[in-house]
Formats: structure tokens, C-alpha cells, sequence
């Protein structure tokens, strides 16, 4: 692969779930576009939002503690929100950390005031269907899944950053969920080669 000269010798910060936590996309990403580090700030099982007994590594937490230098930072979350029945929240409650707006709007915020210099962009889940939870379930707040990734999508167009949309472009879906992930959810090696071709076109262009 070759080196891009946009992230030669840059810093990049991985926020996510246990599919970021498993560090096995970022490796191929960074190889490929030449950072000369990677900070992953992933936390297996955890969601966006903040309470319950996962609050320790509430993405919107993680992105307060997280290194304010970093020259790109993503964000790869939500899948966990949608099987814990996290509420969404209204858009317009933005300082509510305990529904998915209001955790992912305060992140986004906390990470430009820090670090207004950043690539900050978003990353939608992917498509799942492990313990009765896939893209046709409503969970117990009556969400489904596309739910999270059109409220991600909104963010995203509300403050002007780039989205990586891995629900509706990745490929990932109920027939190739066998062949990409272990076990309907986690991507395998396969699944994270497609995630990190993905992504390194997609920071490219950024």
C-alpha cells in the first residue's frame, strides 16, 4: 500500500466499542495512510451513552480523557446503544449525557473545544444480527438500529463532519455476516480488512 502524504507522520485517535477496542482495523489504516501513531480509545461493550453499569467507558467519557494534540480523531460507535435500549433524546436536550443525542453532540463538542484543529469524523455501525438483535428488531426503548445511525448521520450534518457510512455502504449484511464477523457482530479478519479499505479511501479525501 502506499503512503499518503496528508497523514504521513500524523496522529490519529480511535473512539469506539469492542470493534475498535480489538485493534485490528487500525493497524492496515495506519500502514496504508502513514500515521506515525495511533491511539485507540476503545472500550469493549460500552455505549455512547452515558449510565448503567458500563458508564466507565461511555464513549462520551473516553472523549474527554482522550489526547487533545491527536491531527485525526474517529468516532466508531452506537451498536452497543441500540442493544442496551440507550433512549435517543431529543435533539434539541444537548446536555443530556444519559441519551444518544445529548452524549454524542457533548463529545463532538468536547473534542472540537479542545481540539478544534482535528479531523474529527464519524463512523455509523455496521449492521449486526447476534442474540436476536438485528436491523429488523426494535430494542426495549423501541429503537431499531438505523435509528442510532440516522441520528449519527444528523450530528454529522449539523456540525459539518464527514461520515463514514459502513451501514449503508460496507456490505455488511444478514447474508454476508457469516463470512465477515465471528459471530454476527464482531468483525473477523475479513470483516476488518473491509472496514480499513474502507476507511483508508475515506480519510484520504478528507
Amino acid at each position: 500500500m502506499h503512503q499518503s502524504s496528508k497523514w504521513r507522520g500524523k496522529s490519529w485517535g480511535t473512539l469506539g466499542d469492542s470493534i475498535t477496542a480489538a485493534n485490528m482495523y487500525q493497524p492496515i489504516v495506519s500502514e496504508a495512510l502513514g500515521f506515525a501513531r495511533t491511539v485507540n480509545y476503545g472500550q469493549s461493550g460500552c455505549p455512547v451513552t452515558a449510565g448503567g453499569d458500563r458508564d466507565y467507558g461511555a464513549t462520551v467519557h473516553m472523549a474527554r480523557k482522550m489526547d487533545f494534540t491527536l491531527d485525526c480523531v474517529t468516532v466508531f460507535a452506537g451498536v452497543n446503544d441500540y442493544r442496551l435500549a440507550k433512549p435517543l433524546g431529543n435533539r434539541r436536550r444537548r446536555d443530556d449525557v444519559h441519551t444518544f443525542h445529548g452524549a454524542y453532540a457533548t463529545l463532538i463538542e468536547s473534542i472540537l473545544t479542545n481540539n478544534p484543529d482535528c479531523r474529527l469524523n464519524l463512523w455509523t455501525p455496521l449492521h449486526r444480527d447476534k442474540d436476536g438483535f438485528d436491523i429488523y428488531r426494535a430494542n426495549e426503548a423501541g429503537h431499531r438500529l438505523v435509528d442510532y445511525v440516522e441520528a449519527v448521520r444528523e450530528l454529522a450534518a449539523e456540525y459539518a463532519l464527514p461520515v463514514l457510512d459502513l451501514y449503508a455502504e460496507s456490505g455488511f449484511n444478514k447474508l454476508t455476516l457469516p463470512f465477515l464477523t465471528s459471530d454476527g457482530l464482531h468483525p473477523n479478519e475479513a470483516g476488518h480488512r473491509r472496514i480499513a479499505s474502507m476507511a483508508v479511501s475515506f480519510l484520504e479525501r478528507l
